[in-house]
């Protein structure tokens, strides 16, 4: 049996006061995007308070069920059958018939809710959810009332049809994509990169990604990897532009000129002008990484403040406090982690330092940037206009 349609319900949007229009605008945009990929016409519109998907003849609930469960700024999405309006004794019997149908084994407690959106209508919402409860207990003797912890609750809207409902289904939560600007991510191959870009983007921002590919030495399979990730992460961020930089000469000669101590702190500060480069070029306000206090090397705090210095944009690290096992809970959530857990290594681990320096001196950092002379601005100038750009959908 095929609902009619889906009442879609939000939590923060409710706050927004006089904006919240512009909140439930963008979010309906990105429900008739993610329902656009299903077959069939589905009708997203706002009603007296309330966003309903309104569902074709014919069509998948699964499909549309999962699609919705993607979209950020949504925290419940309630299947709803949609009755003729034609006086209380068909309403009442169509409440009925809706239980009978949809919990012919329920035995437990209940409540009825009713919302009068239609003023019109001549019975009081108390009225008629006391005398809808009493019409439920005449065809169901075993199951009870309970107005203050039921075991199901059934939702009667009285407008010009008949809106009842009894289910919510878990939403993504967050706010609408878009909401909340633009950043880029600095996407690997690994666990915790594809789940910060999730974090942020169910934050209502809008996000780009950048990956470092270092061939030979790491294969076509490693970009596909990330190509993978990102399609994942896309699902619920909508489309995003991955930009593919070619690291490898960049890499060889840090590697041949800098003390191999500091060659991770020294390739990270080259990744973050690189993916600052391309956030300004498409209008991000910030950068995005993966990275969590004192997981590698790279990552404890000295090393955070050396990478950031060359950044004049913000770098926003929503995963900073979490340790491994919380960062794979969201990831398997996700559906990332057994992509990256997949044994194709990206340019960070193929170039690791065996004694990387964990509390960088800044100034020898710079001293030993300097050395590096004209020849790693070339090298910047090349990766830059040889970067691939995969459009991600």
């Amino acid at each position: 049996m095929l609902v009619h349609a889906f009442l879609i319900k939000y939590a923060e949007i409710a706050l927004k006061g006089k904006n919240r229009y512009r909140f439930e605008d963008a979010l309906v945009h990105q429900m008739e995007i993610a329902l656009s990929k299903i077959e069939g016409e589905f009708e997203v519109k706002k009603e007296q308070g309330r966003v309903y998907v309104f569902c074709p003849e014919n069509y998948d609930y699964d499909e549309a069920v999962d699609a919705l469960q993607h979209v950020f700024g949504i925290v419940g999405i309630c299947p709803v059958m949609i009755y003729e309006e034609q006086g209380f004794e068909k309403l009442a019997e169509d409440v009925v018939g809706y239980m009978k149908q949809w919990h012919p084994d329920f035995n437990g407690s209940f409540k009825v809710w009713t919302r009068r959106a239609k003023k019109s209508y001549p019975i009081s919402s108390m009225e008629v959810s006391a005398e809808l409860g009493g019409r439920i207990l005449d065809a169901f003797p075993e199951v009870s009332v309970d107005v203050h912890h039921p075991e199901l609750d059934l939702s009667v809207e009285i407008r010009d049809k008949i809106y009842v409902y009894s289910q919510t289904i878990p939403g993504a939560g967050g706010m609408p994509i878009g909401t909340n600007g633009k950043a880029m991510l600095l996407l690997s191959g690994g666990i915790d990169s594809p789940v910060a870009g999730y974090m942020i983007a169910k934050r209502g921002v809008k996000i780009d990604a950048v990956y470092f590919h270092a061939p030979p030495y790491t294969s076509e399979r490693a970009k596909q990897k990330v190509v993978d990730l990102a399609r994942l992460v896309a699902k619920y961020s909508g489309p995003i532009r991955l930009h593919v930089v070619n690291f490898t000469d960049i890499q060889l000669y840090i590697y041949d000129q800098c003390p191999h101590d500091e060659l991770t702190i020294i390739m990270r500060r080259y990744m973050m002008r690189i993916a600052e480069h391309f956030a300004k070029k498409d209008r991000c306000l910030g950068l995005i990484t993966g990275e969590s206090i004192g997981q590698v090397a790279s990552q404890t705090l000295q090393s955070l403040a050396s990478t950031n210095e060359v950044c004049t944009l913000p770098v926003y690290r929503p995963v900073i406090g979490f340790d491994k096992e919380e960062i794979v809970r969201i990831s398997r959530k996700i559906d990332t982690f057994e992509t990256s857990i997949q044994p194709f290594e990206d340019c960070c681990t193929i170039f690791v330092a065996k004694h990387p320096v964990t509390k960088p001196n800044l100034k020898v950092i710079r001293r030993s940037e300097q050395k590096l002379s004209e020849k790693i601005d070339e090298l910047m100038e090349t990766a830059l206009n040889t970067t691939e750009i995969i459009e991600i959908r």
